[in-house]
């Protein structure tokens, strides 16, 4: 499985193109949708999910439906449960705290998780915004510590971090944990 790191848009968020064999799925078209059926070339989209709503999360989200016609899968239409598309395998995470419909993706079997704007590099997603709630964030990040400590964490923004790492230094992981 190879995962393809795309910046886009002003805020320079991270869409990722999953690629297994001849198929692909894309987490969170935030913007520029020139660029992500670059990248995409001749794959098969299969799917694309989305982490919340956010507008630079799904900003290029029906450009990139028109062109491949592939199904969204987000809050509104998935469990927290084990999924199977085509030959991709996740589990649906709820997260809420940076906003009420934060979802992140974790393949288990490659040890991947995405997380949206959940858990950044040494810090946590806003919860000051619309929809956005610290005592959920807290809740959520008690639930995500009892995950495997060697999970590579994508984030929305920035770059990939390791759930070991944000458990043994995440300030606001740290608080949620020992505090709450």
């Amino acid at each position: 499985m190879q995962v393809k790191i795309l910046k886009v848009g002003y805020l320079q968020t991270n869409c990722y193109i999953l690629v297994n064999g001849d198929k692909c799925l894309i987490i969170d078209p935030g913007d520029d949708p020139h660029i992500i059926e670059n990248q995409v070339g001749n794959l098969k989209v299969v799917g694309i999910l989305i982490t919340h709503r956010h507008h630079d999360h799904i900003g290029a989200l029906d450009a990139i439906v028109k062109r491949y016609g592939a199904p969204i899968y987000d809050r509104s239409n998935l469990e927290e449960k084990d999924y199977e598309i085509d030959n991709f395998k996740f589990r649906v995470i709820y997260n809420p705290g940076h906003t009420d419909d934060s979802i992140s993706f974790y393949f288990y079997e490659y040890l991947f998780m995405f997380d949206g704007d959940f858990i950044f590099k040494n810090t946590i997603g806003r919860c000051d915004l619309e929809g956005g709630d610290i005592n959920k964030m807290y809740d959520s990040l008690r639930k995500i510590s009892n995950y495997n400590r060697r999970i590579k964490l994508y984030p929305g923004h920035g770059e990939p971090t390791i759930m070991g790492n944000e458990l043994d230094s995440n300030y606001y992981i740290k608080q949620a944990v020992n505090n709450y």
